[in-house]
């Protein structure tokens, strides 16, 4: 439960990650955040595990945006 915390913390995060390498962090943090519940939702099936997956997906695609830039097409 203690990673359902620190996922539901993320969350709640100012998200304004000034450089590279603060958004790196915290792409890496969620990747792992969301891996952790995906590894407790495998055995419990539990509806708002993949809630919270898919919220913190739709921050890990935002802090990848950033991270890669727009495409100029």
């Amino acid at each position: 439960m203690d990673l359902i915390n620190k996922a539901l913390e993320f969350e709640q995060r100012k998200l304004s990650f000034q450089t590279t390498s603060d958004r790196i962090i915290a792409s890496r943090e969620v990747k792992g955040l969301i891996l952790g519940i995906n590894d407790i939702y495998k055995e419990s099936k539990d509806s708002e595990l993949m809630d919270i997956m898919k919220r913190l997906t739709v921050i890990k695609k935002k802090i990848e945006v950033r991270l890669k830039g727009r495409s100029q097409s």
